[in-house]
């Protein structure tokens, strides 16, 4: 008996060493499946990144709209300003620059639309009193006055991509675009532009 004893000793040692070995592989296991589902989480993140940019040319005059990033951008609440004034839609926008009076222009809706991945697309461009794009010219005092005001005109457009994941673009012609990473967007209000 005396020798029974050392003997279970040493199984029961090698069993415990097993099931120590045994749990540390399991969690290393565990491990590697949990980063392998942030890894391919990440890609699968950016495969649809959206990456909104607004922007203003003079030839015609117009303001536009394009998705450069890789997924379809959920367009989900803009706002419109001049001088950092909101504006609901942009006969305020053309009155607040030309002045009272009847303005011309074509528009394009932005809130609510989708913008797959590599489109473009002008919001809208103001038009003259024969309903003509306002084409380069210097010569065509209205053209010069929207060239320059132009820039007046800044926006914040709130959106998303296919995984709910949102930002806010924030552009204007006088300072540099900004987007930033945000956990939802705005409900509409006062201040949202109407189309």
């Amino acid at each position: 008996m005396i020798g029974a004893v050392p003997e279970q000793k040493e199984t029961r040692r090698a069993s415990r060493y097993d099931a120590v070995i045994a749990t540390f592989v399991g969690f290393l296991a565990l491990c590697v499946s949990g980063y392998t589902a942030y890894v391919q989480r990440q890609q699968v993140r950016a495969a649809v990144w959206p990456i909104l940019e607004f922007d203003s040319g003079n030839g015609p005059i117009h303001f536009a709209l394009a998705n450069k990033g890789v997924g379809p951008a959920i367009i989900r609440h803009v706002i419109v300003k001049v001088d950092g004034q909101p504006v609901r839609n942009w006969k305020e926008a053309l009155e607040k620059i030309l002045g009272p009076g009847e303005h011309l222009g074509s528009e394009s809706d932005m809130s609510g639309h989708v913008f797959a991945a590599g489109e473009s697309r002008t919001v809208f461009t103001p038009h003259d009193p024969e309903n003509n794009p306002l084409n380069f010219d210097k010569s065509n005092p209205l053209w010069v006055k929207m060239n320059k005001d132009r820039l007046r005109v800044s926006v914040e457009i709130c959106y998303c991509s296919t995984l709910e994941e949102c930002w806010t673009l924030r552009a204007s012609g006088l300072t540099p675009s900004t987007t930033t990473e945000t956990r939802r967007c705005p409900t509409p209000s006062a201040t949202s532009f109407q189309q």
